[in-house]
């Protein structure tokens, strides 16, 4: 997943270095509008107070104005340069500010970013409709738009322009004044509602835990994960004998894969459905309005829905072409939840609830290919799939990783690494990982970075600082943090952003890296999970923690084996959750309309014909992709759109061996350096050879 960053145009700019104040020799600079004397340019995070960000946004904000001022205020014909280039290199300032606080707000949120948070993402909007909407500005946009095909423009400056004069109409440039006041109304809105929801969402997911006593309640867990139970009950003060279960990944997914406590699994299944739907942090009322204003701001705009909305400036172009994807896979997975439910149900004479599907599902791995994951689990410390992902990337693209242990950190658990090129030692990338649940970290995992690359106004290229978050099983005990297969996918995963950010060479900031349409962007991440269970890799990172030995061939047998178990279950929960985002979509809501999530819910269950055993990977009162900020909003299918090109590019590297060199530098060619120079179809077909097809990923899930 990538963090988001509000504000559609608000790229580019020039390095500002502006005092806190009009008298710097008697008061603090502002450390954020400083330039940063730290390796690579890091933020200095120990000197940076709150009540710093307020007044540094307020900066960026005016300098970029005063950027715009002077674009518009050119008395030459617009061009190119002029006006499509200097918007895209403007506010540079604002960037590095809004980057560095939403980092924070995402994995480091005190009550003190929490608070700045109410004011800054509200003022940071506010100006990106201003310049989204600013006659002046667009009208020089669309003179060289209108222009385009004389002005002898490449392939990606021509994108670039098309860009920039589509985001502009998207975001209100052709609507009366009246209009875009109504938009920015809605804007300001849904901005808020955000907010709140994010806000209820993480202080649900910490309100909740279930304490246990009695320690017949732990049979069938791992060791590791009691142990970790237990610290949490030490750090709440709370009497040895007493275990805490929470409802982070680490918590929540071994318990009901494990406990043979039916009742346990059963309270942490429900704890987790019904989190922020209900008491102080409900979320139905914020999710209802976010749904009127996205209805209203999608009419407004003259789309029917807020559906047809968020799918016409990507690959799909219309949500009808996700929904066909889905509905192929949706068939097919539901089919396998049937034959899955019946295979458990022969374990028991109880019938398969939801909170018994995971754990049945391993009864069933261990009973037909005896693989145990708590075994497995014992080769994937977290410091060797680090370095897994590192050998990888070195195999792969030429480069490798120097840690940089004196560096500035937002948090103590943070790592930094430098990457460069394997041959020339030369600089690419600085890199950040923060791979353990706290309370003031949301749930999930993402990449973003606090610098993005570009080619500056000399030719230079800008190194990019990247960074990844997760919320990984901890260490215990004297072991270290052990992953579970699912985060050492995720880790592999997020490491796959990453490269997309940090390879970039993409000269324009708005196309570098991840800047690419988003059912595109999942394709560099989800490839190189394919990476992380493959033989050949496994031999060069997996590794027991205690002896050091190389995963065995016979443990490698039964995890490729075991390769397509339970995908019926997995498969389907994340497409009926795709399905259900693209629904919520397609309802309009009036001023005075509202609708109950759950009914809501249980009716598109309903015309899916959803297994009474499954449910929606996330439900919408924690559906943070969808409600939590308008990035993956009608947007979650892009990860099975995304899967179709991974599954198809994937089978090429199987074909010619998964580190073969040509394909590799064809892969970082065409995709990870090129970023959103081209159409992103191009880029693809220049790759594999041809269009893609579902075919892959069926076969690679078992499913056909």
């Amino acid at each position: 997943m990538l963090l988001p960053v509000i504000g559609a145009l608000l790229l580019g700019g020039a390095a500002f270095a502006v005092a806190y104040d009009k008298l710097p020799s008697m008061k603090r600079q502002n450390p954020i509008l400083t330039e940063y004397q730290t390796p690579f340019e890091i933020p200095p995070f120990e000197q940076i107070k709150a009540e710093d960000y307020m007044p540094a946004l307020r900066e960026a904000i005016k300098a970029q104005r005063a950027e715009v001022e002077a674009i518009i205020a050119n008395p030459e014909e617009p061009t190119f340069d002029n006006t499509i280039l200097a918007i895209d290199q403007s506010g540079k300032l604002a960037e590095k500010v809004v980057m560095l606080f939403s980092a924070l707000d995402e994995a480091n949120s005190t009550d003190e970013i929490a608070a700045v948070a109410e004011e800054f993402y509200p003022v940071y909007q506010q100006w990106g409709d201003e310049m989204a909407m600013n006659p002046q500005l667009f009208a020089r946009i669309k003179s060289v738009y209108d222009r385009r095909a004389d002005l002898g423009l490449s392939g990606p400056q021509l994108r670039l322009v098309e860009e920039q004069y589509r985001d502009a109409v998207r975001n209100g440039a052709l609507l009366s004044p009246a209009d875009q006041d109504s938009l920015k109304a809605i804007n300001a809105e849904l901005t808020d509602l955000f907010f709140r929801y994010n806000k209820n969402l993480l202080n649900a997911t910490n309100a909740y835990a279930i304490t246990v006593t009695d320690p017949a309640r732990l049979a069938g867990l791992p060791e590791p994960v009691v142990a970790a139970a237990a610290a949490t009950a030490a750090e709440r003060n709370l009497p040895e004998g007493t275990w805490v279960f929470t409802l982070h990944a680490p918590s929540r997914l071994p318990v009901l894969q494990y406990a043979d406590d039916r009742d346990l699994r059963r309270q942490m299944y429900e704890g987790y459905t019904s989190l922020a739907s209900s008491g102080e942090f409900d979320n139905s009322a914020v999710i209802n309005r976010i749904v009127r204003a996205r209805s209203a701001k999608a009419q407004l705009l003259g789309y029917p829905d807020f559906a047809a909305y968020a799918t016409a400036n990507v690959m799909a172009k219309t949500p009808q072409a996700a929904e066909e994807l889905l509905n192929r896979v949706w068939t097919a997975a539901r089919a396998k939840v049937h034959e899955e439910v019946d295979e458990m149900q022969k374990l028991t004479p109880e019938k398969i609830e939801p909170w018994d599907y995971a754990y049945y599902a391993e009864k069933v791995r261990q009973q037909k290919y005896a693989l145990d994951e708590a075994e497995l689990s014992q080769y994937f410390a977290v410091d060797s799939v680090l370095n897994g992902v590192f050998k990888m990337a070195q195999t792969l693209y030429g480069v490798t990783f120097k840690p940089v242990p004196d560096a500035p950190k937002y948090h103590p658990e943070v790592k930094v690494y430098e990457m460069l090129d394997s041959q020339s030692g030369e600089h690419i990338a600085t890199f950040m990982t923060d791979y353990f649940p706290r309370s003031t970290k949301r749930q999930g995992a993402w990449m973003s970075e606090f610098k993005g690359s570009y080619v500056d106004e000399n030719g230079n290229r800008v190194a990019p600082i990247i960074y990844n978050v997760g919320n990984f099983s901890r260490p215990s005990g004297d072991a270290p943090a052990l992953l579970s297969l699912d985060e050492v996918e995720t880790l592999f995963h997020e490491f796959g952003h990453g490269l997309h950010g940090m390879l970039t060479r993409a000269q324009y900031r708005s196309q570098a890296g991840t800047n690419v349409d988003r059912d595109f962007v999942e394709l560099p991440s989800q490839i190189h999970e394919h990476w992380a269970t493959a033989p050949d890799m496994l031999k060069l990172y997996a590794r027991h923690w205690k002896t050091g030995e190389v995963i065995p061939d016979e443990l490698i047998a039964k995890l490729e084996a075991a390769h397509t178990h339970n995908q019926g279950f997995a498969v389907g929960e994340r497409t009926a959750a795709a399905l259900l985002d693209l629904a919520w979509g397609h309802l309009i809501l009036g001023p005075n309309d509202s609708v109950n999530v759950m009914d809501f819910e249980q009716k598109v269950a309903q015309d899916l014909q959803m297994p009474a055993e499954l449910m929606f990977r996330y439900r919408s009162p924690y559906f943070k992709h969808v409600f939590g900020s308008d990035q993956y909003a009608s947007g979650y299918y892009t990860y099975l759109w995304a899967e179709v090109l991974d599954s198809d590019g994937f089978e090429l590297f199987e074909e010619r061996g998964i580190f073969d060199p040509e394909t590799a530098k064809s892969f970082k060619t065409n995709v990870l350096e090129a970023g959103g120079s081209e159409d992103p179809m191009i880029l693809f077909e220049r790759f594999r050879g041809r269009k893609p097809t579902p075919d892959a990923l069926l076969r690679n899930r078992g499913l056909k």
